[in-house]
């Protein structure tokens, strides 16, 4: 399964939704897990961006298909970025050092 990160802002209706409804964060995280995708992590952020999620999905095009779709309902516009842990990332490096070989 792959990483993502995805930053969220949210709309004017998106924002109005939220004050009125506070639960309706956690109940789009379920519909998330009901399409295919894990959130791992949700964190509220103040400044550009309202909300940062660290999901978990079986590749590019689940994400892109699942938050398209929820983009569209015009709650939110959010970036979302394939993710990978440090320590792979680290690892590959030193594969590409050592021409490959381990």
């Amino acid at each position: 399964m792959a990483i993502y990160v995805t930053l969220s802002t949210l709309t004017e209706t998106g924002m109005k939704t939220i004050r009125e409804y506070p639960a309706r964060v956690k109940e789009v995280n379920k519909e998330l897990e009901k399409m295919g995708v894990k959130v791992l992590h949700q964190y509220a952020l103040l400044g550009t961006h309202d909300f940062i999620n660290v999901l978990e999905a079986s590749d590019n095009e689940t994400v892109h298909r699942i938050v398209s779709g929820l983009v569209s309902r015009g709650t939110h516009y959010s970036m979302t970025m394939p993710a990978i842990v440090s320590d792979a990332f680290i690892e590959s490096l030193k594969q590409e050092n050592s021409g490959g070989a381990k």
